[in-house]
């Protein structure tokens, strides 16, 4: 069990990482925004259950803790979204249909 825990937050880690690099690397916020949500979703979820594998006592509080990653990411992100674009933020010029 230590073992394979140790792989869920090597796993975690690793997309925690590219979720960050993500958000240096994406050309504008709507981009940067779903490479932040969703490697950083998997990540903390894969996180959660390596910790869940070495503390087998935790889980009650993990599963609680994931129920409000997975509820919170994606009303969070979309909400930003549309703040942005009701702001005016435009697209990244490549990403426009006829350009």
């Amino acid at each position: 069990m230590s073992l394979l825990g140790d792989l869920f937050m090597i796993i975690g880690a690793s997309f925690c990482f590219l979720g960050a690099l993500g958000l240096l690397r994406m050309p504008d916020v709507y981009n940067r925004i779903q490479a932040g949500t969703k490697a950083v979703t998997l990540g903390s979820l894969s996180l959660l259950i390596g910790v869940g594998l070495h503390h087998p006592d935790w889980w009650a509080k993990l599963v609680i803790v994931a129920l409000f990653i997975l509820l919170t990411n994606p009303i969070g992100s979309s909400t930003l979204a549309r703040a942005f674009h009701n702001a005016g933020v435009p697209l990244w010029g490549k990403n426009r249909y006829g350009s």
